[in-house]
């Protein structure tokens, strides 16, 4: 949690621009994200529609992982959301987002990294998302 937390307020951070309402509205959005991500082993932010946002469901899914789908153009924050997405990824794409046991995995690289090297499924298990 502290991790996302500490992620989730230094994009903050770097997207705010002064503005009392804009950063209200950080705060808020920053808050759903945080809450979203502690409260869940394994969240995935995507876009329905998005190809390489299906492609880390479906192999979460065949992993046996249950994850927290948000698909962002379906949600009344959508926009903020994957602003803030676009900077804890460091610029690069923001979705699809994965967050593993409260702590930002990355996209579709890292995750297939991941699973390529052997690191993913023991990830998976530290979060409680496996337990085989």
């Amino acid at each position: 949690m502290e991790v996302v937390a500490k992620d989730v307020r230094s994009a903050a951070v770097r997207i705010g621009g002064g503005v009392d309402q804009q950063r209200t509205d950080l705060e808020s959005v920053c808050g759903k994200v945080s809450a979203i991500v502690s409260g869940n082993a394994v969240v995935v932010f995507t876009i329905s529609g998005c190809c390489m946002c299906h492609v880390v469901k479906q192999l979460l899914f065949g992993l046996g992982v249950g994850p927290t789908v948000v698909e962002l153009d379906r949600e009344a924050a959508g926009g903020p959301i994957l602003s803030l997405l676009h900077r804890i990824g460091g610029g690069g794409k923001a979705v699809p987002a994965v967050f593993v046991g409260g702590k930002f995995l990355g996209g579709i690289e890292t995750v297939m990294a991941c699973h390529i090297n052997g690191s993913l499924v023991p990830l998976l298990k530290n979060a409680g998302a496996l337990w085989l």
